[in-house]
This record gives structure tokens, sequence and C-alpha cells, in this order.
């Protein structure tokens, strides 16, 4: 069958003003049902215990938590009395336990026990920063720049793991991306937000101060645990991670 062709109109001028009047109609159409989509994704995480609990504390420990990195040049030289390469070996202790979290959490061999690690992760990387903000020497900065390293490359993996698994997918790019806003979008106001506090009450108070809000943020989310295992277990057993639990046959009839 022939593609349908448009009827040639007379005046080539009219028909180019028509087809310009026109054109906008599929992008508006467009923008509608892409801002309708993305209320539906809003509404599917919100409305989604385990998903709502990972991005918040996602959100909260990106906030309080990760921008102890700008307050990095103030510990290497005016708190351990180093210089550029006192940053550089406190960066790299912080990559290195990185490496070691990806690492364990490789080793893994199922996404079981992930919603418990989450809250670990969080409180392990909270400790470390509180632990950081009193060292004033140089091998337990190292030490504690590997713990805070560690706690949250196993969060956000662990996270990032169990919301890819417990997504519908069709709704998956859109919760990922509410995940992404969370991880990147907090960051930048809560590096701002250190920096004003670093400056009235000083750097270590102010990592401290973050580290137990960390805390907290991890307290919060195990104590929600039970419910979160309830609205998960459905999905694992679904997907077969789990084996599902079936009431027994009705043996009333024989």
């Amino acid at each position: 069958m022939l593609p349908h062709r448009r009827r040639q109109l007379p005046g080539g001028h009219c028909g180019a003003a028509r087809n310009a009047r026109s054109a906008p109609r599929p992008a508006a159409a467009h923008t509608i049902s892409r801002s309708s989509s993305s209320r539906k994704g809003w509404a599917y995480a919100y409305g989604f215990r385990p998903i709502r609990s990972i991005i918040a504390l996602i959100a909260l420990v990106c906030f309080v938590g990760v921008p102890y990195t700008v307050l990095m040049p103030i510990f290497a030289g005016t708190i351990l009395h180093g210089g550029p390469h006192t940053l550089g070996f406190l960066m790299t202790a912080s990559g290195g336990g990185a490496l070691l979290g990806a690492l364990w959490l490789a080793s893994r061999r199922s996404i079981v026990g992930l919603s418990h690690t989450i809250p670990v992760a969080a409180g392990v990387f909270g400790a470390g920063l509180v632990a950081f903000s009193f060292s004033r020497v140089l091998w337990l900065s190292l030490a504690m720049m590997v713990v805070t390293g560690f706690g949250f490359m196993v969060q956000v993996a662990s996270s990032n793991t169990l919301l890819q698994t417990v997504v519908e997918d069709a709704k998956r790019g859109r919760v990922m991306a509410f995940f992404l806003m969370a991880y990147f979008g907090t960051t930048p106001f809560g590096s701002l937000m250190a920096g004003v506090l670093s400056a009235r009450v000083g750097a270590p108070i102010t990592l401290a101060i973050g580290g137990v809000c960390c805390i907290g943020g991890a307290l919060w989310f195990a104590a929600g645990l039970s419910s979160l295992h309830e609205d998960i277990h459905p999905v694992y057993v679904e997907l077969g991670i789990i084996p599902g639990v079936f009431p027994p046959p009705d043996s009333s009839g024989s």
C-alpha cells in the first residue's frame, strides 16, 4: 500500500501557514504527556515506602554528610598541619575505602539483606565523620577516611541496587531520576551550608554535626525496616529471589 499523501491546497503560502499553525500542537501534547508522566512517577515513588525511604536517606546523607569534601583543605592544612600532599592522602584514603566497599558488595551473591545493609552503612559513614572531626593525628584521620568512603559507597550502591530491583519496569527511569536528583541535587546546597556553618562554629563541629545527622537518619531508616520488608517481600517472591510461602492444600473435600 502506498503511503498516504496530503492533498495539495491551492496557494503554497496558505498551505505553509496552516502547517506552521499546526506544528506546535504535537509539542504541546508531548509536554502535557511528559508532565503527566512526571506526576505519576512522583506519586509512585512517594507512595511506595521502600522507594520513599531510600531516596529520603540518600538526600539527607548527601546534604549533611557528603559536603565533608569541601572542608578537607581546612583539615589538611589548619588541623593536621599538612599541605597539598596531606589533602591528597586524605582523599585517596576515602577513595580506597569506596573501592573496598565496592569489592565487598561485588562479593555478595544475593540482593537479600541489602535493606539491612543500607542503614548500617549510613551509620558507619556518619560515625566515621564524627571520629574524623575529632582526630588530630594523620594516621587516624586516614583510617577514618577509609571508613567514611566504605560506608558511603556501600550505602549508595546498595540503595541503587535495591531500587533497580523493586521498581516496576515502566517507572524505573522516573524513579532513578528522583534518586539522582536526591544524590546530586542536595550536595551543592549542603556544601553551601557547610561553608556557612564552618565559618561560625569551625570545621570540626560542622563535620561532627553532619555525622550525627547521618547516624540519626540511619536510625530512622532502621526503625522502619519491618514495614519496609512487608512491602518488599511480595516483590522478591514475584521475581523469584526468595521462595514464596503458599498455604497448605485444602483437604476438606477428601
